[in-house]
């Protein structure tokens, strides 16, 4: 049994919330609950003794999700001041973090496909040993369309192993990281993934291209504005729970996934 500021939350309540919180184990979907029931509780408390109404008092012993976090908002709303980002700091965090505001890599590549099942060493062996092969051919001007229909395992051997533009998340990653980082044309060497070997032949490719601030300026304060938000919410969660009478429980405030 727990107690919040007197208030009983039986293991029946804990029980019937356990499956709205998921997790590896029993007892972890069982602290998710409790922690869940507690907080819940004390936002409904505290909605009493300031005289929002709309779902404390409401004569049931849980709140929904959803009521939650509506009783939740209008609490911050109320007791909690949460400043926005300024122009200063959304260029600050544009300087600091240029790399991520910049348009996607686009390569244009056409491939040889050599399939080989991964567990099959002696077909693994033999595909690369062809790969080279091919590689050395093409190297003294031998038609690429014309052996990726002779060879290639891939649909894309009728159109002559042209994959079309692409750009990164589009392709297994093991494919992604030596292409992308490949130079225009003929790659030197058979690329393994866990489909066999692949020669690759690189026709285009555009860097990424810094986008300016201006740009992305909204994004930046949406993002800023967010995770002030969140620690706002964190910080007032802990408040009330460290000002709140818990018998029963043991609240780790930094395993909350509620208080993050």
């Amino acid at each position: 049994m727990i107690t919040v500021n007197n208030h009983i939350i039986n293991e029946s309540d804990i029980l019937h919330e356990m499956q709205y919180h998921p997790a590896n184990d029993h007892r972890a979907a069982m602290v998710n609950a409790a922690e869940s029931l507690i907080i819940g509780e004390l936002l409904q408390q505290r909605a009493s003794r300031l005289k929002l109404t709309d779902h404390a008092n409401n004569g049931s012993n849980t709140l929904s999700e959803q009521q939650q976090n509506d009783l939740l908002n209008q609490l911050i709303k109320k007791e909690v001041f949460i400043p926005t980002a300024t122009e200063q700091e959304c260029k600050h965090y544009y300087n600091q973090n240029k790399v991520k505001f910049t348009t996607p890599p686009l390569i244009a590549a056409r491939h040889i496909l050599l399939a080989a099942p991964h567990e099959d060493e002696q077909a693994r062996a033999t595909a690369f040993t062809l790969a080279e092969r091919i590689i050395a051919t093409l190297v003294q001007g031998a038609d690429f369309s014309e052996l990726a229909k002779l060879h290639s395992k891939c649909d894309s051997a009728t159109l002559g192993g042209q994959l079309g533009q692409l750009s990164k998340g589009q392709t297994v990653s093991e494919f992604e990281r030596p292409v992308f980082r490949a130079d225009e044309g003929l790659i030197n060497y058979p690329i393994e993934t866990r489909f066999g070997y692949h020669i690759v032949c690189v026709d285009f490719k555009e860097d990424g291209k810094q986008l300016p601030y201006e740009a992305v300026k909204l994004r930046i304060q949406n993002y800023l504005n967010k995770k002030v938000e969140r620690k706002a919410i964190a910080q007032y969660i802990q408040l009330l729970i460290a000002d709140a009478k818990i018998e029963g429980f043991d609240f780790n405030v930094s395993s909350s996934p509620l208080v993050q």
